[in-house]
């Protein structure tokens, strides 16, 4: 009944945010006789906000054709590698006719980015991308908005997370090093544990970024919400039916407008002097200011809904039995055993300012990886850095990106090339001294 009723009130509020953003080009065209009128600029400016504040947001498209490959800007194509009912493997395929360029780009290695299907589409996931493009071939999960797919596709849990994860790293070939971004942190590992436990080659390097491995470490109003609420009350507060306008009518979900309602809420003043900041940057006429909201919250604003058996898994698995770090993980009568791991190398990667994933949720892989050798363990704190900055921004490109880069070619090699010196630090003593100075 809530999805209805909120399927409703957008249909209600589209036509006034159509009016609005009328409106607002009345007065700020230049060929309006409306842009004259005192008070213009503030007009257009309020009309403008409140077509942002009531209009829907569709997924935005990755947008990324180029990129840039030893001083050489080459073209990228987004292809479709694998198709499931609840994903796709995406590949951003680079082509040039520059030689030296193409020799480079033959012996670069391979990354598959699992992105996380927790609220957001995979395309939060562009700077990340984008940043991978320059030194590695790579792939990424675009999970599909559970409302989009049928009800006859049957329902989606956290064991077909981890299954689906494990055709994409058999459909790319072993040699691929996967990165894993918050919340997949737990399917990939365990994905992992199981391929190793089977005998299976596993990926030569696991990247591990932001993620839950263990929520009992430095617990987050995020975890504490997952670890005192039962697990009834998820399943009758959060789950609701997509409505009928929907192609998966019918499926139980966890709403995309109620993970947008929890994350505005987590820092509500935060987003309302950003609102306030952008009417003032478009009074005073500064698009590149008013350009970068735009860009921001067209992303943050565009949700997708998760299929309910997946989260409701989630919740039991990862934030209330602790299933991964108490060895209690069967994944279809299969025991998930992280110390079997024995080939791959290991970087964990965390934000010293994560209000998502606390200090230490992530780093406690080297724990469970008990067969993975310490020359072949890296943790990495990224000093300034939020949740998101571990992932994209400044922060991303300028502090994390290199270490991943570092840590990928060593270990795709097979060279046990030296660490960085800041991560030599981060393995000889605390994790604050592998931190780079604040910028």
């Amino acid at each position: 009944m809530l999805y209805q009723l909120y399927e409703s009130q957008r249909a209600l509020m589209a036509p006034f945010a159509e009016f609005a953003a009328a409106s607002s080009k009345l007065y700020s065209h230049p060929l309006s006789p409306f842009t004259h009128v005192p008070m213009a600029q503030r007009m257009a400016a309020s009309f403008d906000l409140v077509h942002r504040l009531a209009k829907e947001y569709e997924k935005p498209p990755y947008d990324i054709r180029c990129a840039t490959v030893g001083g050489v800007e080459v073209a990228v194509q987004e292809q479709v590698a694998l198709e499931k009912p609840f994903c796709r493997l995406l590949r951003f395929k680079r082509f040039t006719d520059h030689a030296q360029v193409l020799e480079r780009m033959k012996v670069q290695p391979t990354v598959l980015v699992v992105a996380p299907l927790s609220g957001h589409h995979a395309t939060l996931l562009r700077d990340t991308v984008r940043m991978l493009l320059r030194d590695h071939k790579v792939f990424i999960t675009d999970w599909t908005d559970a409302r989009m797919v049928p009800l006859e596709q049957g329902p989606f849990h956290l064991d077909d997370y981890v299954r689906y994860v494990q055709e994409f790293i058999r459909t790319i070939g072993h040699h691929v090093n996967v990165i894993s971004v918050c919340q997949p942190t737990v399917p990939v590992l365990a994905a992992v544990s199981l391929m190793a436990s089977a005998g299976e080659p596993t990926p030569p390097a696991l990247v591990m970024m932001g993620g839950p491995i263990d929520a009992r470490r430095s617990p987050t109003s995020v975890n504490n919400l997952a670890m005192n609420k039962s697990y009834e009350w998820f399943e009758n507060n959060v789950i609701h039916r997509v409505p009928p306008n929907y192609p998966g009518a019918g499926r139980n979900v966890y709403p995309g407008f109620l993970q947008h309602t929890g994350f505005v809420a987590m820092n509500p003043d935060r987003h309302m002097s950003s609102h306030y900041d952008y009417f003032l940057d478009l009074v005073r006429g500064d698009e590149d200011s008013a350009d970068a909201h735009r860009s921001f919250y067209d992303e943050y604003n565009a949700v997708l809904d998760m299929p309910a058996e997946y989260y409701l898994d989630t919740i039991r698995t990862v934030f209330q039995e602790f299933a991964l770090v108490n060895g209690t993980w069967n994944v279809a009568g299969r025991r998930v055993r992280p110390q079997d791991i024995t080939r791959s190398a290991l970087l964990t990667i965390e934000g010293e300012l994560d209000d998502i994933s606390g200090a230490g949720q992530t780093r406690a892989a080297h724990a469970l990886c008990t067969g993975i050798p310490n020359s072949r363990k890296l943790h990495y704190d990224a000093i300034g850095a939020g949740h998101y900055g571990i992932f994209s921004g400044r922060r991303w490109r300028e502090q994390v990106y290199p270490e991943v880069q570092q840590f990928v070619a060593r270990h795709s090699r097979g060279v046990a090339a030296p660490p960085t010196k800041r991560a030599a630090a981060s393995k000889r003593g605390p994790a604050r001294a592998a931190k780079p100075a604040r910028r």
